[in-house]
């Protein structure tokens, strides 16, 4: 599996998150809510270093992450991390 971010979407890290180069982003699991690929479970975002990273891509000087308890989840997708420009937030969608 591997993490895809596009330009947008880095530029909401950066500004709405405030992601500074050197920072991490990490990808997790929650409990609750629902996604395309588990009913039950949801994606979370949050600012995190890695303890056992499974995947990680660097962008920009800034890191974004999946722990390797978390790629289950993912049953063999990668994530493509878009912007949605009607909700002004992070879009993500899971493709083999």
């Amino acid at each position: 599996m591997n993490i895809h971010i596009s330009e947008e979407a880095l530029a909401w890290f950066k500004d709405e998150m405030l992601v500074e180069e050197g920072e991490q982003v990490r990808f997790y699991v929650r409990y609750g809510g629902s996604s395309p690929l588990h009913d039950g479970f949801s994606l979370g975002v949050n600012k995190d270093e890695p303890v056992d990273a499974g995947e990680r891509i660097e962008i920009d000087k800034r890191e974004f992450f999946i722990e390797e308890r978390d790629l289950w989840f993912f049953d063999g997708h990668d994530l493509y991390v878009e912007f949605d420009e009607k909700l002004q937030e992070p879009s993500y969608e899971y493709k083999k």
